[in-house]
């Protein structure tokens, strides 16, 4: 454990962190990346088996760390997207590919006219319909970020207009590549859960292990869910031999408490997606956390340290912060609507696991980790908005 802990060096830790934070690393664009990578392959591919269970593949063209979550989140997706329709179409153009050579070319109308062909379901792809032509612009718009398709002569943005619109594109050899392959066939799946439950059956007796952390690396939190939770029943017990492996392998340091386990940062780091990011609803969801300390005693937390508001309650505790702290919010903020900033605020909250909205009531309930947050205003900022 000690050779191992040696040769597990900085280099190594940085390249641990940028295959977490990459779909991908191509050869041909990051060589430099590339190459610190492959000269520590066997002590990452060691230590990413080892404790997560996944797969990494280093191919002379690529290397790709295949990150499969315990629990699909929401920001899990492809950010650009907005529609159902555009991840179908995502997968008839991945369909479409496989039938190419490599550094064969086609033309956009050439791939419009297969994915009405290929298109499932009983909708029609209509491309003088303009929300049909939206969405295969951001498909087509991800996938060249992706890399799995090269633009040699046009531009997507111009077929919004105008669904005679002509683009030529190649396929790159690194489009074989980009779905991940399963033991047996996707068509033998029936649902989702099936899918991440196939995860588990290579080593049943690590998957606690590897359950646990993936969801520390991957969400922002994991929260104890029940009286007897195995993940976090596991984080307690082996809290302290978790800690001394992360934070020797990585520069995160490990959190563990009553109700919630997390990695935390002690300085900010620019490859990294934190919280809090640099959007300006941020600043708002951390003084509504200073504010949610203030007034704890008013309002119950159950057995898992969660707080249970109802509507009118969010709504005043949003109307109390902007009372309080309206006078540094950006003009877009303090122009809005409170409906408006509060809609936002819970999306934000949601997708960061600092809240959710109860199915059979419409309760919102407030997470442990907001406790954990707090923003106020630097003191010479408050005194020179008292004179």
């Amino acid at each position: 454990m000690e050779r191992e802990a040696q040769l597990f060096d900085d280099k190594a830790k940085e390249a641990l962190e940028i295959l977490f934070e990459n779909f991908w690393i191509l050869r041909e664009e990051e060589y430099e990346i590339y190459q610190m990578i492959r000269e520590r392959e066997h002590i990452l591919r060691r230590y990413i088996s080892e404790k997560f269970g996944y797969r990494l593949i280093v191919h002379r063209h690529f290397i790709k760390l295949e990150k499969i979550p315990v629990e699909p989140e929401s920001w899990m997706g492809i950010q650009n997207f907005k529609e159902t329709m555009d991840y179908a179409l995502f997968c008839c153009l991945l369909a479409f590919l496989e039938n190419k050579s490599v550094d064969e070319q086609f033309l956009l109308s050439e791939l419009c006219e297969e994915l009405q062909g290929m298109y499932p379901g009983p909708l029609t792809l209509d491309w003088t319909n303009y929300e049909h032509r939206k969405s295969l612009i951001r498909v087509m718009q991800a996938a060249k970020d992706f890399q799995i398709i090269k633009v040699i002569d046009g531009e997507i943005l111009g077929f919004q207009m105008n669904d005679e619109e002509e683009v030529l594109y190649e396929v790159p050899i690194i489009s074989r590549y980009f779905m991940r392959s399963y033991p047996k066939d996707l068509f033998q799946y029936q649902t989702m859960e099936e899918i991440l439950e196939q995860e588990w059956q290579s080593s049943p007796s690590e998957m606690r292990r590897h359950r646990v952390y993936r969801k520390l690396f991957l969400s922002p939190v994991t929260y104890r869910t029940s009286q007897d939770d195995p993940d976090f029943y596991y984080l307690r017990n082996f809290r302290n031999r978790i800690r001394e492996d992360i934070e020797k392998h990585t520069d995160f340091q490990f959190e563990l408490y009553k109700n919630a386990a997390l990695l935390t940062l002690s300085e900010r780091r620019a490859r990294f997606t934190l919280f809090p990011d640099q959007k300006a609803i941020m600043d708002i969801l951390l003084q509504f956390a200073s504010l949610i300390r203030e007034q704890l005693e008013e309002f119950e937390c159950n057995e898992f340290g969660q707080m249970r508001l109802t509507q009118a309650d969010f709504e005043q505790l949003i109307k109390s912060c902007s009372e309080k702290y309206k006078h540094g919010w950006s003009k877009t903020y303090r122009e809005g609507s409170l409906k408006q900033i509060g809609k936002e605020l819970l999306e934000v909250m949601i997708d960061w696991k600092l809240a959710s909205i109860e199915e059979e009531t419409g309760m919102i309930l407030l997470y442990p980790l907001l406790g954990r947050t707090i923003g106020h205003y630097p003191k010479d900022f408050v005194r020179s908005e008292e004179k």
